[in-house]
């Protein structure tokens, strides 16, 4: 394997990996858990309030590594495990999609809470390319059933502003400007209270699964914990006192 991942701390709330693997970042075996030790170390940082992923050169990612697939499933599975890590993380995650995203790079970034893209990103959803399946729970959740089903059945390239459009990414950015857009949104998100923008990010991942009612339940059990936290005290003191809070996530 010639791959890796690059950690770097942009702040001390802040981290970036960037996934490095020429030409097209595909995260074979070796890949996979190279990005999950990744995800172990910056997540042993109980300062991280949010974290960016990017890919380098000219893709994001392209999902599995093709060449060297087995065929007996363990490689579907093994890649699944770190989709569930990543969309499990503690902290919010900002996806700048800075190229090519495909197949399981594709999933890769619908994992994530947001996703920013350069305006010379493509996406694809190539499972019915290469005789697979993959983003019909995630995409459809997104972008709508008849959007994603126009992605997810015909396997063709989708530009950048398609994909803005759609909702799929939130904001588009010039090539040389994706990194500085990626940070500003993640500093801002570590500016906020810490322990609502986990309850937030938990709450809202569950919503489109559950009634309105289940969905009231955990709302009011989140915001009883948030309403006893140091965090809440602070920023009532803050408020009062015309000045910016000081969050210590308790």
């Amino acid at each position: 394997m010639t791959g890796t991942v690059h950690i770097e701390t942009i702040s001390p709330a802040v981290m970036l990996l960037t996934i490095d693997n020429p030409p097209m970042n595909p995260l074979g075996v070796e890949m996979r858990e190279t990005f999950m030790a990744a995800l172990d170390q910056v997540e042993t940082n109980d300062g991280l309030r949010c974290l960016i992923v990017t890919g380098k050169g000219r893709a994001f990612c392209s999902g599995d590594d093709l060449k060297n697939v087995s065929g007996k499933g363990e490689d579907l599975a093994g890649f699944g495990r770190l989709l569930d890590r990543l969309e499990q993380s503690r902290v919010p995650v900002v996806a700048a999609v800075n190229g090519w995203c495909v197949g399981g790079g594709f999933e890769l970034a619908l994992c994530c809470d947001i996703r920013l893209a350069s305006t010379e990103a493509k996406f694809v959803c190539a499972g019915v390319n290469v005789g697979l399946m993959a983003s019909t729970y995630r995409l459809p959740r997104l972008i709508g059933e008849s959007r994603a089903k126009s992605m997810l059945l015909t396997g063709l390239p989708h530009d950048a502003e398609t994909a803005e459009r759609y909702g799929l990414v939130t904001g588009l950015h010039a090539p040389d400007d994706l990194r500085a857009a990626a940070i500003a949104i993640a500093e801002r998100i570590a500016t906020r209270a810490p322990l609502s923008v986990e309850a937030t990010k938990r709450t809202a991942h569950r919503a489109l699964d559950l009634s309105p009612e289940d969905s009231g339940k955990i709302w009011a059990d989140e915001l009883r914990v948030l309403r006893r936290s140091n965090d809440h005290k602070a920023a009532i003191a803050a408020f009062r006192e015309r000045r910016d809070p000081v969050f210590t996530r308790s």
